[in-house]
């Protein structure tokens, strides 16, 4: 499976939990038991570490959208930006231009008309505060 595919797996399971705060890995055994869907290593990998990482990557996200409670932010936005951050600030192995270039390509396919201009807007700023 694609990296990108992995991603989107792993950003359905981000989803996911923000409907029912579940672990990801009880999300993702439930995936298997109900759909059959076997969540590949890596998807497994990222969901896992943003979840392990949440408080500090909701911080992120509190602290770049000013005019915007984390309430106000849709659910698709809010977990492909806890992906990304996950992916710029955590993992080494992925590029942020990449990262926040699949998160944009992420909301636009899921997400509402403006998030994916909303989520490009505080990932750029992520981005410049981390270098």
């Amino acid at each position: 499976m694609s990296r990108r595919k992995s991603r989107e797996q792993a950003f359905a399971l981000l989803f996911e939990k923000s409907f029912n705060d579940l672990p990801v890995m009880e999300l993702a055994e439930g995936a298997q038991d109900a759909r059959e869907i076997i969540v590949e290593p890596f998807a497994l990998a990222l969901a896992t570490g943003a979840e392990d990482k949440l408080s500090e990557i909701d911080a992120r996200i509190d602290a770049c959208s000013h005019k915007w409670s984390r309430d106000r932010i849709s659910r698709v936005a809010l977990a492909v930006m806890r992906l990304a951050i996950y992916e710029m600030l955590y993992d080494d192995d992925t590029p942020v231009s990449v990262a926040i270039n699949e998160a944009v390509e992420l909301a636009k396919r899921y997400g509402g008309d403006e998030d994916s201009s909303f989520v490009n807007g505080i990932l750029g700023t992520i981005s410049r505060e981390s270098v």
